[in-house]
């Protein structure tokens, strides 16, 4: 298997998963310290998508920091698979739970003129925004690893 930037055991791997852990830790914090957000559906899933994706992400982060300093090499197709697999259904869980939220977000201010729970909309509005940019970097690894297995 090649060894390009963001595969498993590089820099930049790393620092793929660092991000995509901190954009989901800011998102359920974000969320969380709203007083209502258990009020609506699209916010819970958002906080148990974005719980998983910190998971995930925190656990390949230690994976990638083991093997930069043991300098090892991740590129095992069993383990690719897994990463490509873990990645897929993150990344298809973190689309789905942003969007969701996102949709109920526009509702409160667009088409509904205003939100109703003052400093809250702003907070639901960062969530989202921090969501998306999780997603953003684990669509993006979760490319690189299909594209590992591909090249195999």
């Amino acid at each position: 298997m090649k060894d390009f930037a963001g595969t498993p055991g590089t820099l930049t791997g790393l620092v793929l998963r660092v991000s995509q852990f901190v954009f989901a830790a800011g998102s359920i914090a974000s969320m969380a310290t709203t007083n209502s957000f258990f009020d609506f559906t699209a916010f819970c899933y958002l906080i148990a998508s974005m719980g998983l994706q910190l998971i995930w992400s925190f656990g390949l982060a230690i994976l990638d920091a083991h093997a930069i300093v043991k300098k090892k090499v991740l590129h095992g197709p069993v383990l690719v698979s897994l990463f490509v697999v873990g990645d897929w259904v993150t990344a298809t869980l973190s689309l789905a739970a942003a969007s969701s939220s996102a949709g109920i977000t526009v509702l409160y201010f667009n088409d509904l003129g205003s939100c109703n729970f003052g400093a809250e909309c702003r907070k639901y509005q960062m969530a989202v925004a921090l969501a998306y940019m999780s997603w953003i970097s684990v669509g993006t690894s979760s490319l690189i690893m299909l594209w590992l297995l591909a090249s195999g």
